[in-house]
């Protein structure tokens, strides 16, 4: 079965990027000496599915393309034109829900996918879809209203758990942390 992954970075106060996608408040905390498991993260991954706004920020950022492995953008409004021609062989779209991508990806052999983007987090969380998540605190506070929330509003039938597994310091002062995620059937009210 296809285990699903989240890496990404928060600020202290729940946010992902800026309103406008940007992610310039990370930029004071690049060390290019520290290891922060991206690439091992990466290359234990066949794919990874992300949001529109994901992919349009990834755009942005020019240069080449940073993954190798199939890119799906979950998205109601990109179509096809909206992919540059030089990425239509390495990114596609899709409108499934994720329970039905992730039905897809199993049977066409996906072992391990990285989920990425906001809304497509919740979305995975909601439908119990996300095995675990590390998640890299940036000591920076943002600000209310200026940004997009990783978390934001789920509408949770119960609370999804989350067990510690581990916790890196470094000496940038990030903080990640990886969380076993609980299936929501299996949490229990706290």
């Amino acid at each position: 079965m296809t285990t699903r992954h989240v890496f990404i970075a928060m600020s202290l106060d729940g946010y992902i990027a800026r309103e406008d996608d940007s992610l310039d408040w990370l930029t004071p905390y690049h060390a290019p000496d520290e290891d922060h498991g991206f690439d091992a993260f990466m290359a234990s991954v066949d794919g990874l599915v992300m949001g529109s706004g994901t992919f349009r920020t990834v755009l942005r950022f020019g240069g080449d393309w940073p993954y190798a492995k199939p890119v799906i953008v979950l998205s109601h409004s990109l179509t096809r034109d909206d992919i540059p021609d030089a990425l239509r062989t390495r990114v596609t779209l899709s409108r499934e829900t994720p329970t039905a991508l992730m039905s897809r990806l199993d049977a066409e052999g996906f072992q391990h996918v990285y989920v990425d983007g906001g809304a497509v987090i919740r979305s995975f969380l909601q439908d119990g879809l996300i095995a675990d998540m590390e998640i890299t605190l940036v000591p920076v506070l943002i600000g209310r209203g200026r940004g997009r929330k990783l978390f934001g509003e789920m509408d949770l039938a119960t609370d999804i758990r989350l067990d510690q597994l581990r916790v890196r310091r470094f000496s940038s002062g990030l903080v990640l942390t990886r969380y076993a995620v609980s299936s929501p059937s299996s949490s229990k009210d706290a």
